[in-house]
């Protein structure tokens, strides 16, 4: 009996050992985001909730962003591995410079979430006759989206002002417009008792590849198993986020005080089109080179360079 049980302390003493093993031999990484934790970010925190960053050896830390946290430059000056951008500051960012190689590993949208919003009311029925409106337009003026549709369809006929964030706007002053994500503000709109009218700027024909989990090339090349590895957990995320986001909304909310859980499940449901893909999160170069093609357009970049300089080949 004493014997028996001896092998049975053993065994759990074994046990024990290995775990604490593991736990110390996980890969630390910071995952730094763009923006509070929202919907457009779900996957990555299922990841991190149900274990499957561990299952890789990986403990991961994500790092909440806000308005103006510079996520492209932080990955470029090499103080953070991996981080989320879109496709269009990679580009504008290597343009700069040759040594800002940055890779993109995995794309949450497959077209762009990027819209222009004003209430219901007013009666557009196209991106363009919108545009063409006299009123208020409130948006970040700097961003490429706004060029292409300058070139596009002329210089707005309302008066440009810069986008501060929130929806009371859209309730508090006449023929405003605002730009915001599709599964975002439009539900923070209605919300307020504003019904709104949403327009996709995708489109128009500018659709960049968002919420891009990137990373700098020498940070590829030092750690590709770890990359990888991030990779596969953060699809599996998706995955699971996708078909059940209940759990990681509730979550979320905890963080982001600022939006209530109702605003999570009804965005995180909005946006499943948006992502939809056979396989989550690959990209494409064609995408890629029309997107570079277009800022050269825009004269925003001096050159193009093959799409398949900005992803990881696998």
């Amino acid at each position: 009996m004493i014997k028996i049980m001896f092998q049975f302390i053993r065994s759990l003493l074994f046990v024990f050992v290995l775990s604490i093993g593991s736990l110390s031999f996980a890969e630390k990484i910071q995952l730094a985001l763009n923006w509070k934790a929202e919907p457009e970010f779900g996957g990555f925190y299922t990841a991190l909730i149900e274990g499957y960053y561990r299952e890789q050896g990986l403990e991961v830390e994500i790092l909440e962003g806000g308005s103006g946290t510079p996520t492209i430059q932080m990955l470029a000056s090499k103080k953070i591995s991996y981080a989320i951008v879109s496709a269009d500051e990679i580009i504008l960012n290597r343009d700069r410079s040759d040594k800002n190689k940055i890779k993109a590993l995995f794309s949450v949208f497959q077209k762009s979430p990027y819209a222009l919003i004003t209430a219901e009311q007013r009666g557009f029925k196209t991106l363009e006759e919108l545009w063409k409106a006299p009123g208020v337009l409130a948006v970040q003026s700097g961003l490429p989206y706004f060029q292409f549709l300058t070139a596009k369809y002329g210089k707005p006929s309302a008066k440009v002002v810069p986008y501060t964030g929130g929806v009371t706007g859209l309730k508090n002053t006449p023929h405003f417009t605002q730009q915001g994500f599709m599964s975002i503000e439009p539900v923070a709109a209605e919300k307020i008792g504003v019904k709104p009218q949403s327009f996709l700027i995708a489109d128009a024909g500018f659709d960049p590849y968002l919420v891009v989990l990137a990373t700098h090339e020498d940070s590829l090349q030092k750690n590709p198993e770890v990359t990888e590895k991030l990779i596969k957990a953060v699809r599996k995320g998706w995955e699971s986020y996708l078909k059940n986001p209940k759990k990681t909304n509730q979550h979320m909310a905890g963080i982001n005080k600022s939006m209530d859980l109702a605003t999570f499940e009804k965005g995180s449901s909005l946006q499943k089109d948006l992502i939809a893909s056979p396989t989550l999160g690959e990209m494409s170069v064609e995408k890629w080179d029309r997107l570079s093609s277009q800022l050269l357009e825009l004269k925003l970049i001096k050159k193009t360079l093959p799409g398949s300089q900005f992803l990881h080949a696998k």
